[in-house]
């Protein structure tokens, strides 16, 4: 059977993803759209949340573990009184006690979550347990701990009261932070119970809520061939990172992957740190610096 062939599309569709659809979903959705060869989401959402999904095509694939690997921004609204299997509002209630803290209570206990923090993921999470997806696990109502782990709170921030029993929150966050927990966490560390009602990603690496696009909107700009209004280039993903200009000769030896010397370069304060390597401005590699070479990491085919 002959494959049909799609487009070699390169570049980054930043969605704000609605709730109620899952990445994959997305991800599926926006390659049917483009008719794209390749595609792939760079940080999970869970339906539950919506915000910053960043959906890499084509050769932009190659930096979605950097983008992953990036901090993260949440807004989350977070009910007390009750906690529900999922941490969230798609989850049975489990325990409630009706207790409402106090602002002052909150803004006094904020800080202890602030920096290197250990917490434990929820039950019904991508966490894989002796190779099974734990939510798989918690839909088939086996019995199974999550581990903890150790993740870095850079700030957390309370923005105020929503309703009587609903507080608002903006927290910026390591790769592998849930925010169901930290809900749950906050609300034990009051004495009472919690779960979040929203949740939405503002920020995921470089790519922030301005950035985004509504899916109805995409397929709008589609049918009026719009795609450069959308599709970000891919050296979007690595305005953190040190440009190196390299020769055209050097560009070859990268996209092969041989190493250059350093000696033709000025890199000595990038020893031990990643750079994008351009020949004419067109990227070419993330390059490795060593102090005896400069190996390529990533190259890329434009």
């Amino acid at each position: 059977m002959k494959r049909t062939k799609h487009k070699d599309i390169n570049g980054w569709l930043i969605i704000d993803k609605p709730q109620g659809m899952g990445s994959t979903d997305v991800v599926n959705l926006t390659r049917r759209l483009l008719d794209a060869n390749k595609n792939g989401h760079a940080g999970t959402l869970d339906p539950f949340a919506t915000g910053v999904l960043p959906i890499a095509f084509g050769e932009a694939t190659k930096l979605i573990p950097f983008v992953m690997d990036g901090t993260k921004e949440y807004e989350f609204t977070l009910k007390f009184g009750a906690d529900t299997t999922t941490d969230d509002i798609e989850g049975e209630i489990v325990h409630q006690d009706g207790k409402i803290p106090a602002t002052d209570e909150i803004l006094s206990i904020l800080p202890s979550f602030v920096g290197e923090i250990e917490q434990t993921p929820p039950l019904y999470s991508a966490i894989k347990i002796n190779g099974e997806r734990a939510y798989k696990l918690a839909r088939q109502g086996q019995d199974f701990e999550v581990p903890t782990r150790c993740v870095t709170i850079n700030s957390l921030e309370f923005l105020g009261q929503k309703s009587q029993d609903c507080f608002r929150f903006k927290v910026n966050c390591s790769k592998g932070t849930y925010v169901r927990s930290l809900g749950k966490d906050i609300a034990l560390k009051l004495n009472t119970f919690g779960h979040l009602t929203e949740l939405r990603r503002t920020k995921c690496s470089n790519f922030l809520i301005s950035s985004t696009i509504l899916l109805e909107n995409l397929k709008n700009m589609l049918y009026e061939d719009r795609q450069q209004d959308f599709l970000l280039p891919i050296e979007t993903a690595l305005r953190d990172i040190a440009a190196l200009a390299v020769s055209p000769k050097d560009a070859v030896k990268l996209k092969l992957g041989q190493s250059l010397s350093p000696k033709s370069y000025d890199v000595s304060q990038y020893i031990y740190r990643i750079m994008a390597a351009y020949d004419g401005g067109c990227l070419t590699a993330l390059v490795r610096i060593e102090e005896n070479k400069i190996s390529p990491i990533r190259v890329f085919n434009l």
